[in-house]
């Protein structure tokens, strides 16, 4: 079974502008169109059981938007849609349990899109109301290659985040990127072992299999969650890749569905509307 904790997609109307747009960007082919539907077959063609969609508001007046399409979307055909929210949100502690009210169970955000450092008091803010009111968080974290420069999520600055966020037991913040998108010499020696979640998105094919399993070790299996970040990187590729490392068969359940189950408050994919 496999759960991918990260992916997006846009409204049909949209979706082929801001593909070409991000593409270009980044420089990396797609390996879907970006619909509701190209994910769908991109999960098939992957035995993939379940996604998590994450969008990214880039700009407050975005706010309504984005989080419309993801109620419109959530909980349906193996999907399950965060919301997102923007620093600059007024009143973003309101937006927050709005999010949760319309039965949303998490947000994203990417403080380069969003041009705000990690540990602005503006992302403490949010996160600390995303803590006390039951919501995770997942963030990009490490270089993004259509923004590479300045890096607005260092492990440094996740560090000096999480001394400022409220004490809680069950992690809440979701590292995507494997904990740092090509800083993993620094995530091993800041960020293994905190009470973070790190998710496998677009690093399983760049990453060494030596580190990620050290990482693996290290961090524990429980705080690891499997995600591809389709499009851009492909779903039935990183099943592949998973599938061919050196995992023992508790650790591979934990990171292919386990923990996502946990996450998302699922006993078991049974458990979501269809």
């Amino acid at each position: 079974m496999y759960i991918d904790f990260h992916t997006h997609i846009f409204p049909d109307k949209i979706a082929a502008a801001a593909i070409s747009e991000l593409s270009q960007r980044c420089g990396c082919a797609p390996f879907s169109d970006g619909t509701l539907n190209g994910l769908i077959n991109s999960m098939k063609n992957g035995n993939v059981d379940l996604s998590v969609v994450l969008p990214v508001v880039t700009n407050p007046k975005q706010f309504d938007s984005v989080n419309r399409f993801a109620q419109s979307i959530n909980n349906t055909a193996g999907i399950v849609s965060f919301g997102g929210i923007h620093p600059d949100c007024e009143s973003p502690e309101e937006k927050l349990n709005y999010i949760k009210e319309i039965g949303l169970r998490g947000i994203k955000i990417h403080p380069d899109y969003q041009k705000t450092f990690i540990d602005d008091p503006k992302f403490v803010r949010i996160i600390s109301h995303c803590i006390k009111i039951g919501l995770y968080v997942v963030t990009h974290s490490g270089i993004d290659v259509g923004y590479p420069d300045p890096v607005h999520c260092t492990p440094d600055r996740i560090l000096n985040l999480l001394s400022l966020l409220p004490c809680h037991e069950e992690p809440r913040l979701i590292l995507a990127h494997t904990g740092a998108y090509g800083m993993w010499d620094e995530v091993e020696q800041k960020l293994v072992g905190k009470n973070v979640y790190f998710d496998l998105a677009y690093s399983l094919d760049k990453i060494s299999e030596e580190q990620l399993m050290r990482i693996i070790s290290n961090h524990g299996s429980e705080k690891i969650l499997f995600a591809t970040d389709s499009p851009w990187s492909g779903q039935k590729e990183f099943t592949e890749i998973f599938d061919s490392l050196p995992l023992n068969e508790q650790d591979r359940e934990n990171i292919s569905y386990k923990n996502a189950l946990k996450v998302l408050s699922l006993e078991s994919l049974k458990a979501l509307k269809r």
